[in-house]
């Protein structure tokens, strides 16, 4: 029936069509988890427990050996996409607080939808780009920009908003899992190889059951705004790390290909809210506006990448610096 094929071939597929599948089934049968209880309520309400195995896997990944030129590229992306979220979220936070907007077009649009949506760059859309694009040296920037997955950061920014702060006790238990996967994965080659295959397969397990507490009635509205986001977010990242990969010696497409929001972005809202409460009338909508924005982004970055290949030059064009393979 070719139902992989067939999910891939919608933008951020893996993660959205199992995200609505669990939105409707909250929707139209809200009482399943209660009523089947063990494994089958587990798929439902484990979305924590499941991005927790997802985390160390995805740590795994990230080798600790990088090139000085896998440094400074992915470097200079991870501080710029990490950075224009910081500075717009502690702009926002001043004026939103942690409360979402309540009433008229923009009701649902909160500092944690913008923080969440900026903060994490689509790694597999960013690779598969490069690879066409780039040399593997480009690549492999992303084990850098990796450290952008999960909360942690997202954390850090609402907190230096000014905002509601979280114990420090949740922000090493925000890290942890990443940082554990980190030093398994490093200290053992078969390690990693045997967990780095796992965090594709994890994505639509936690989709459904960050789905399964998503009311679809708020989705209509949430999904124009973000269209919007997404918008905000390609247009917004993409003119700051294009800058930033032209004053690295780039010709900026590797900053473009990396104005995207990832499929693991969505989840953040949630876990956010749950290591404090007063986020979580906000986390719901944020939750349906960054699974947009990964959609939106899916689209937009590869239009705009390849235009600034077409415009500024592709990066395997350039000649490899003194040093570098």
């Amino acid at each position: 029936m070719q139902i992989k094929r067939s999910m891939e071939r919608i933008p951020g597929g893996l993660m959205v069509v199992p995200l609505l599948l669990g939105a409707l089934c909250n929707t139209f049968f809200p009482n399943t988890p209660k009523i089947f209880g063990s494994f089958t309520g587990g798929l439902f309400t484990g979305a924590t427990s499941i991005l927790a195995v997802y985390y160390v896997c995805m740590g795994a990944t990230i080798s600790f050996k990088t090139t000085p030129y896998i440094l400074k590229k992915g470097g200079i992306l991870f501080a710029t996409k990490v950075g224009i979220a910081a500075i717009i979220g502690i702009t926002v936070g001043q004026f939103l607080g942690e409360a979402p907007i309540r009433e008229g077009f923009f009701a649902g649009i909160s500092t944690l939808a913008i923080v969440a949506a900026l903060n994490d760059t689509n790694g597999g859309l960013y690779m598969a780009l490069m690879g066409q694009y780039g040399k593997p040296r480009d690549v492999a920037a992303y084990s850098i920009m990796c450290l952008e997955s999960g909360p942690f950061l997202t954390m850090v920014t609402l907190g230096v908003a000014g905002l509601s702060a979280f114990p420090w006790q949740m922000m090493v238990g925000a890290i942890f899992p990443l940082v554990l996967g980190m030093i398994l994965g490093n200290l053992d080659k078969d390690m990693r190889d045997f967990l780095k295959a796992a965090p594709a397969v994890l994505i639509p397990f936690f989709a459904f059951a960050l789905g399964a507490g998503l009311d679809l009635s708020k989705v209509w509205n949430a999904g124009l705004l973000g269209v919007g986001l997404g918008i905000c977010v390609v247009v917004v990242t993409g003119v700051v790390l294009f800058i930033g990969d032209r004053l690295t010696g780039g010709t900026g497409v590797a900053g473009l290909a990396a104005s995207s929001t990832a499929g693991n972005a969505a989840a953040v809202p949630m876990i956010i809210a749950q290591a404090n409460p007063v986020y979580a009338e906000a986390a719901q909508h944020a939750t349906i506006l960054v699974a947009a924005c990964v959609v939106v982004t899916a689209i937009l970055t590869p239009l705009v990448t390849a235009w600034g290949v077409k415009t500024f030059g592709a990066p395997k064009d350039l000649p490899a610096a003194e040093g570098e393979e």
